[in-house]
């Protein structure tokens, strides 16, 4: 069971649906997805709806990303506090089942209007790999590659993210879902293949 759990980013993220896929390919009838995000929420939100959401669920993994929205200026939360909530939810995600793989996400950087609601996104989405380091937690770092795109070709950061902070299934695609199941090790289906993976562990 995969719980992803975060802001429309995820709620809204093609790159669960394409992750659902490609654990399914690869270990049919083995692998369950549940997606637990929710529009414009945050980390105050995530800490309150994770009994709910997230632990009655008893995942074996937990995506958890939030920074994009606790950087908004109208959540008033300031780093400290996001990394409170953060610390707050692995702890109780661990405290119900100590096995539950915990993955940290940074993702992608917001431009325009976005940008200039989240002027500090760079120290939210720090501050998610300074808690992976310190507790030993897996980390997709995302904004990485996609501020690579962002750097190189603004035009395909533009298409993959049409609306500046949403990317759409093809940039999900492109950069979210390949980054993703390359840090996780799954390998692609090749031709023929299909159904005969064994054992599932991320």
């Amino acid at each position: 069971t995969v719980v992803t759990y975060g802001t429309s980013l995820t709620a809204g993220g093609a790159w669960v649906k394409q992750l659902d896929e490609a654990l399914k390919a690869r270990w049919p009838g083995q692998v369950r997805v549940i997606n637990s995000g929710a529009g414009a929420m945050w980390s105050t939100w995530g800490v309150e709806n994770l009994d709910a959401r997230v632990i009655a669920k008893k995942p074996d993994t937990i995506f958890i990303e939030f920074a994009i929205n606790d950087a908004y200026l109208d959540y008033k939360t300031p780093v400290a506090r996001a990394r409170a909530n953060l610390e707050n939810m692995i702890r109780r995600v661990l405290s119900a089942r100590s096995e539950t793989e915990i993955v940290l996400m940074t993702m992608n950087p917001p431009v325009g209007n976005h940008l200039k609601a989240r002027p500090e996104i760079k120290k939210y989405y720090e501050m998610y790999r300074q808690v992976a380091r310190d507790r030993g937690l897996k980390l997709i770092d995302h904004a990485v590659h996609w501020e690579r795109v962002l750097e190189h070709n603004r035009h395909v950061f533009q298409r993959f993210v049409p609306d500046g902070i949403h990317p759409g299934a093809e940039g999900c695609a492109e950069v979210t879902t390949t980054t993703l199941l390359t840090c996780l090790g799954v390998p692609p289906i090749k031709a023929g293949e299909q159904g005969r993976g064994g054992h599932l562990d991320l």
